[in-house]
């Protein structure tokens, strides 16, 4: 994997302008009251974030019913769920099979990640990621069967193209689980792509 794409600003940028995507889209669908939906962000502190990006990594792409006041949060590329670090750091760490969880340790320690966040990170990745509705959905799609146990960097390999684009394709892929329950839009979303 290609941890360069961390500091890469072109890269960083793709993932934000497919995030205003994602959330166009959430807008142009409406609330389900068929209210209007205003931008109503929320703040974030992105970790794993070069400086330069800060701004762009900022806010998370929300809205909010200008008649019943619900939420509608679009799917994001930039943060897995509500993770402090960029989906694309938690990616990159608990992906990186350079060598040994040593190897993994360092990366983190680069960034910041304590070493009990990464076991975290491991533990979703190998047991509660499977049992998402996305996972669930979409599994059948990767055969042979991808080892669990090597996720992410076992499930990065199946996306084809150059490290930018596979990885650009995995996040997309994941987006659904930065929604609650994100039962129905994980088959929309993985249908669609």
């Amino acid at each position: 994997m290609c941890h360069a794409l961390l500091q890469d600003p072109k890269f960083l940028t793709l993932l934000v302008r497919i995030d205003h995507e994602f959330a166009a889209q959430c807008r142009a669908d409406g609330c389900r009251c068929g209210g209007d939906l205003h931008r109503a962000d929320y703040p974030r502190k992105p970790r794993g974030c070069p400086r330069s990006m800060r701004g762009e990594f900022s806010s998370r792409l929300s809205f909010c019913c200008a008649v019943c006041r619900k939420r509608s949060t679009s799917l994001s590329v930039r943060f897995l769920g509500r993770r402090v670090y960029l989906a694309l750091a938690v990616v990159l760490v608990s992906g990186s099979r350079t060598g040994s969880t040593a190897a993994r340790a360092r990366l983190g320690a680069e960034l910041g990640v304590a070493r009990q966040t990464l076991q975290r990170w491991q533990a979703w990745w190998t047991e509660q990621f499977p049992l998402t509705p996305l996972w669930r959905a979409a599994c059948a799609r990767f055969m042979p069967c991808a080892d669990v146990l090597g996720f992410p960097g076992t499930l990065l390999e199946r996306f084809a193209g150059s490290p930018a684009h596979s990885l650009m394709r995995l996040l997309v892929f994941l987006s659904p689980v930065t929604l609650r329950g994100g039962g129905a839009a994980a088959v929309e979303v993985f249908e669609g792509h």
